[in-house]
C-alpha cells in the first residue's frame, strides 16, 4: 500500500518556495563568471584520442552587487530548508516513512503542476 500524507499548507508552501528560490538562484548563478574572485583564464593540454581542450576565460570575479545577491539567495533558501525540516508534521509521521514522506512533498508540486 502506498502511503499518503495530510501535510499542512503552510509545509507545502515552504517547499514550494525552496523549489522556487533554489530554480531562481541557479538560474542567477547561470549569469556569474566562472570565479567568484579575478582569476586569470586558462587552457587545459589536448586529451589522449580527442581534440578537445578544456579552457575558461579571464573571470572578473564577481562584483559586490553579484556577492550581495549570492549571498541573499544562500540565506533565503538556508532559512526556507530550516523551516521545511523542523517543521512540527515530521513528528508525527510513523518512524521509518519520514524519508518517504520527505520525498513526496519535494515532488508534490509536479502533480499541482501537471493538472
Amino acid at each position: 500500500m502506498v502511503a499518503t500524507y495530510d501535510f499542512p499548507q503552510d509545509l507545502r508552501d515552504a517547499q514550494l518556495a525552496l523549489h522556487q528560490t533554489r530554480a531562481a538562484y541557479e538560474e542567477y548563478a547561470r549569469t556569474l563568471p566562472w570565479s567568484a574572485e579575478p582569476l586569470p583564464g586558462w587552457e587545459a593540454e589536448k586529451q589522449l584520442h580527442s581534440g578537445f581542450r578544456s579552457a575558461k576565460p579571464d573571470s572578473p570575479g564577481y562584483t559586490e552587487e553579484q556577492h550581495a545577491e549570492v549571498a541573499r539567495f544562500r540565506a533565503e533558501l538556508l532559512e526556507l530548508s530550516i523551516t521545511v525540516s523542523t517543521h512540527p508534521f515530521w513528528e508525527q509521521v510513523e518512524r521509518g516513512r519520514v524519508v518517504d514522506a520527505r520525498m513526496r512533498l519535494k515532488h508534490q508540486h509536479e502533480a499541482f503542476e501537471a493538472a
